[in-house]
């Protein structure tokens, strides 16, 4: 295996534009950065993965396989970070890639896994996984990166949040509801009704789950901003979009847990105590096609992928937290979903 130092040696490297030879002294991966899932075409298993160095400036582009010689697989859909280690969720390819944070070297595949689509950390020792295509959630060993088990929640999944010890995963194709599993049985406990297709969620300071339904693919419904008392396992607020041709997606909060943003002709940004919804974009799209949302946790900046015409490189636009353009770098085939990773200690 190639070390890091000779790695980035070879890395292109791609800054606002324009390509860079040069390479940041030591190991780029050792500061802040953000990790970012190219999805590539579909069936073309040309999914990749790429890193924005904060303290280079740059990204580095087709990492994995760079660093250990092989494909990542067809349309990754989203990377959490867990201690030292990277979880990337290969959503056709039906696998996780898990990999080395700091190094990006595979630790291990963990295959058959029917569509799967997000993961989310229950504990330590446990994870869950949402699936497009199975009724049912997939529980996964951390301390051996294997299958455990399932969950039978009888209906597909896709965004997953954990609350206390319970884990919210939303039913998002054709559905309109909210699971709730308690995460120390492994029990299916509740489920909440919501708008039609809810497509994205957090958790607010207050222990709010905030749920994006985008209304469904036809636009026969309203999309609706709805929020869970995950105390309580109720809908405590209920904001509808004006009109049915609003598609909003990607939900996102800040650090402080006081600020949701997400994507609907433009970046949009509102209070979590709002009872209206922004009628202006906070940033808009201005000729880009806005893809998927990213909101570091620390400094508030706003990352936006930039999907073009979902056939050649995108684009990762890198916005201030008061929405000035800071840089546009060039990035895989459809540049998806990110994740914020902090320096190594």
């Amino acid at each position: 295996m190639k070390n890091l130092l000779l790695l980035a040696l070879l890395l292109p490297i791609v800054s606002s534009c324009t390509k860079n030879s040069e390479t940041p002294s030591g190991s780029f991966l050792s500061g802040n950065g953000v990790f970012l899932i190219n999805e590539g075409n579909f069936t073309a298993g040309n999914g990749s993965l790429s890193f924005y160095s904060y303290d280079s400036l740059k990204i580095y582009n087709d990492l994995f396989e760079k660093v250990n010689g092989r494909p990542l697989g067809d349309v990754p859909n989203s990377i959490e970070l867990k201690n030292d280690l990277a979880y990337i969720i290969v959503n056709n390819s039906g696998k996780i890639e898990v990999i080395k944070k700091s190094t990006l070297e595979s630790v291990k595949t963990i295959s058959g896994i029917i569509s799967p689509r997000n993961i989310a950390f229950a504990s330590s020792a446990k994870a869950y996984v949402t699936s497009m295509y199975s009724d049912s959630l997939v529980v996964i060993d951390l301390n051996s990166n294997t299958i455990s088990g399932y969950i039978n929640i009888r209906r597909s999944s896709e965004s997953i949040v954990i609350a206390g010890d319970k884990a919210f995963a939303a039913n998002w194709v054709g559905g309109s509801e909210v699971m709730v599993i308690n995460t120390t049985s492994d029990d299916v406990v509740d489920s909440i009704t919501v708008g039609v297709e809810p497509e994205s969620m957090v958790l607010d300071k207050n222990g709010i789950l905030w749920v994006l339904c985008n209304g469904g693919w036809a636009r026969e419904n309203y999309a609706e901003l709805d929020g869970l008392n995950t105390s309580t396992d109720e809908v405590v607020k209920k904001i509808v979009f004006p009109s049915k041709q609003e598609s909003p997606s990607c939900l996102k909060i800040n650090g402080s847990g006081d600020t949701l943003y997400y994507l609907a002709t433009g970046v949009r940004r509102m209070s979590i105590t709002a009872s209206v919804l922004p009628s202006d974009s906070f940033i808009p799209e201005s000729g880009h096609y806005f893809y998927k949302l990213g909101i570091n946790p620390v400094s508030t900046d706003i990352f936006v992928t930039d999907a073009v015409d979902y056939q050649q490189n995108g684009h990762l636009l890198y916005f201030s937290s008061e929405g000035t353009l800071v840089k546009s770098l060039d990035a895989g085939i459809i540049p998806g979903s990110m994740c914020f990773k902090p320096a190594v200690k």
